[in-house]
């Protein structure tokens, strides 16, 4: 086999072995939650997983210097709002 023969054939059995990965797991999903249900939970109530999507927070500093940095307020501060903070700003200083 020549060389771009081989680089095919190794794509191929790349994606092969994902796909076979993929539909193993998928599987295994399946048969929990079959398993769960059967005992009358969810599967999310077993391993604390909660059952709503995380909704996303709308930014409410940014970086005066760099307007692509935000920061929602929760959470540890960015160091760029301590540097800030250090420098003499406040935080209404940054608010969007």
């Amino acid at each position: 086999m020549s060389l771009d023969e081989l680089k095919t054939l190794r794509k191929q059995v790349d994606k092969a072995i994902a796909g076979y990965e993929d539909r193993k797991k998928k599987e295994a999903l399946e048969q929990l939650e079959k398993a769960a249900r059967d005992m009358g939970f969810s599967l999310a109530e077993l391993t604390g997983g909660s059952s709503k999507p995380r909704r996303t927070v709308a930014p409410k500093y940014a970086n005066p210097d760099d307007a692509s940095q935000t920061w929602t307020g929760r959470g540890r501060k960015p160091r760029w709002v301590e540097a800030a903070l250090a420098a003499g700003k406040s935080l209404d200083d940054l608010a969007i």
